[in-house]
């Protein structure tokens, strides 16, 4: 009787173990892997940098710096293996008084650099859905009118 129950127990930790679901990585699969992140920052970047509206905010920045370190944002956010290893996006965007005006022409800009590689609008939202959180900890200037809400 005892090595039923001992055998029950062990067959339904098995299965437990079993159902454990993997890590979502349908989006870094969507976009190909690390490859293919890499390709829409090397396609974003430059037009970010060029881009009236957000190349003031980027001045003094290191184009592949920020092309690596954004690849690997990316990677890790789309549950790809990678691991951001860069300073917190709060930290880093305290002292640059960015609006949300700012941030929607870097999203819009990301969306021209998506379409530019041939990301499906699908994995284009899935993506845009992870990293939608971080507008918390890039917006530092809030308008009356953002306060009045």
């Amino acid at each position: 009787m005892a090595r039923a129950v001992l055998a029950c127990l062990l067959l339904s930790s098995a299965a437990a173990f079993a159902q454990t679901p993997p890590a979502n990585d349908s989006v870094y699969q969507a976009w190909g892997g690390k490859a293919g992140i890499r390709a829409v920052m090397d396609e974003f970047v430059p037009r970010l940098l060029t881009d009236p509206r957000t190349a003031p905010f980027f001045k003094n920045t290191n184009r592949e710096n920020l092309v690596t370190q954004l690849t690997d944002q990316l990677c890790q956010e789309a549950g790809g293996p990678c691991v951001y290893e860069g300073v917190p996006m709060k930290l880093v965007h305290q002292d640059l008084d960015i609006g949300r005006r700012d941030f929607n022409a870097l999203v819009e800009i990301l969306q021209q650099a998506m379409d530019a590689k041939g990301i499906p609008f699908s994995a284009q939202n899935g993506m845009l859905a992870k990293l939608a959180p971080m507008h918390r900890e890039i917006v530092t200037t809030v308008t009356e009118t953002q306060q009045r809400q």
